[in-house]
């Protein structure tokens, strides 16, 4: 323990009952105004990569108890500066309900909680307690579009040092985009190998090490940063040894191994390198591990000396105030149902569209478990020339609860390609007004394969191409029009190995101009009055 701090006398805490009754009454308070938002992030912890979540509030309170002697010798004093960020942490509350957006709410709920820990001890106190508060963010699971951005690029990383461990030890392999070809076999790496479920975690962890550590701070946010290459280099060596086994001893050999290293071995691996790397650093200070790391024990004489911080005063009780007024707003909105127009279904999307014919294409029950959709079509179109096009339109009636529409730089790079060339381009005159059509054009590829991307955004009578655009609007139009539904709309063809995308592109948007047209029956626009698709269009042919 930290002996720089000497434990102050347990004052008799003036009005202990009030306190205790206005602690107890913003618990309550901060309960209520959060607890669907509570229920989703629990929701969220039973996935793999947010499993840690549920040990954040016990490592929060054991942050905010080790420094509760710093805390009493602060001497806090309430801040109205805390009351005024305690409203501005209700408007985005407010927003997020309004909104019916989660993660919203729950950034929201991180800074309630600062704004509460200002109002109730000042600058001086939160200086003290800053860590138990930064502790928090862990419980709040990312954005989805920004999940998937860093799974992907970790996929690639991970891939290609796994490659790297093999090709050390004499193994001849070849990469194509997330796929290790080691001759024998080949070994995918998909999502769920990303190394997510042991970064958050091992993030969370080296965040505590390098707040106990004793050092310079270069070295206490080194251990914290450290945590991102640990992970990549554990995650890589597990996926390298897969592919060891499973070319020498066959398929079953290797899901043995990954069913036993997938979890706390692997992580108890990165918490070795971690400690070892504290150890390294100790000795650049010329000391030893057990003098720099100092995992503090509370002191139950300082956690006694806390009510006697707590002033009963009107900030403090400014917090009610504010709280309450909160927790009406919150009820007020709760019953505020969302919109969800009527359209026909995908189902009836028709398979001739010109001179173009269509075979449909199914998505597996676990890819539709990941994409969330309310209903979508996949179809493999193709012309008398050969020319050939997949068109997959993917629906959403609600986007306000985790379940959006996929952009395709997050999704693709997820199933082995890479993203060679990127740009928007005008399609002329294909929206019904005869104005341009903006779209996403991506020439992607992995090994010798490629091919043409087209892909755009409908949202609510919007053609939008930038996924942060997709997210202003939900946020925006489930707010002022109460609706959060759209559509992803993708257009796929092969390329040859080099050369060929004019040709490619040509097709992609000759395709377009007969399907857009159609897609209004189905994907609703700005309009709530529901489209009647002409009679000899309605069935599937």
């Amino acid at each position: 323990m930290n002996s720089s701090v000497q434990t102050p006398e347990v004052a008799t805490p003036k009005y202990p009952g009030l306190k205790a009754g206005l602690v107890l009454l913003v618990v309550v308070l901060v309960a209520a105004m959060f607890w669907d938002s509570f229920v989703e992030m629990e929701r969220l912890w039973q996935q793999p990569e947010y499993s840690h979540g549920y040990l954040i509030p016990f490592l929060a309170a054991y942050l905010f108890l080790i420094r509760c002697e710093q805390l009493v010798a602060a001497s806090p004093r309430p801040a109205w500066s805390g009351v005024w960020a305690l409203v501005a942490a209700m408007l985005v509350l407010l927003a997020g309900e309004l909104s019916a957006l989660f993660v919203i709410t729950q950034y929201a709920f991180l800074l309630t909680m600062g704004a509460i820990a200002l109002a109730f001890f000042g600058y001086r106190g939160l200086r003290a307690i800053w860590a138990s508060l930064a502790m928090l963010v862990f419980l709040v699971p990312l954005p989805v579009l920004i999940q998937y951005k860093l799974s992907s690029g970790l996929q690639f990383i991970s891939t290609d040092l796994a490659a790297w461990f093999l090709r050390a030890v004499g193994f001849a392999v070849f990469v194509e985009g997330n796929v290790i070809d080691l001759g024998v076999s080949k070994l995918q790496v998909v999502e769920a190998c990303s190394g997510l479920r042991y970064l958050f975690p091992l993030m969370c962890f080296g965040f505590i090490c390098g707040y106990v550590y004793r050092g310079p701070r270069w070295q206490r946010l080194l251990i914290l940063a450290s945590t991102i290459p640990i992970t990549i280099v554990m995650n890589s060596f597990r996926i390298a040894v897969t592919g060891i086994l499973y070319n020498t001893y066959g398929i079953g050999a290797g899901d043995t191994f990954l069913h036993y290293f997938e979890g706390w071995v692997i992580f108890v691996g990165c918490l070795l390198l971690l400690f070892m790397e504290m150890i390294i650093l100790a000795k650049l200070q010329g000391r030893k591990l057990d003098d720099v790391f100092d995992p503090q024990l509370p002191s139950i004489p300082a956690i006694r000396a806390v009510p006697a911080t707590l002033h009963v005063a009107w900030p403090s009780l400014a917090v009610v105030v504010v709280l309450a007024l909160g927790l009406v707003g919150v009820i007020t909105l709760s019953g505020r149902s969302e919109v969800l127009p009527d359209r026909q279904s995908l189902v009836s999307f028709p398979l001739r569209l010109g001179e173009w014919s269509g075979t449909e294409t199914e998505i597996s029950p676990e890819e539709l478990d990941v994409l969330k959709l309310t209903d979508y079509v996949s179809a493999n179109y193709a012309n008398e020339r050969g020319d050939f096009v997949n068109l997959y339109v993917a629906y959403y009636a609600s986007q306000r609860q985790g379940a959006s529409v996929h952009s395709p730089r997050a999704c693709l790079p997820g199933g082995g390609w890479k993203i060679l060339d990127s740009k928007i381009v005008k399609l002329p005159g294909i929206l019904p007004d005869g104005s341009d059509l903006e779209v996403n054009q991506l020439v992607i590829g992995t090994g010798r394969t490629r091919q043409l991307v087209n892909y755009w955004f409908m949202q609510r009578g919007r053609d939008l191409t930038s996924e942060y655009a997709v997210k202003w609007y939900i946020f925006w139009d489930s707010i002022t029009r109460r609706r959060t539904d759209g559509a992803l709309v993708r257009l796929v063809t092969p390329l040859p190995e080099e050369g060929g995308e004019e040709q490619a592109a040509q097709r992609l948007a000759e395709l377009i101009r007969v399907a857009e047209p159609r897609l209004y029956y189905h994907i609703p626009q700005e309009s709530l009055i529901p489209a009647v698709e002409p009679p000899d269009t309605a069935l599937r042919f």
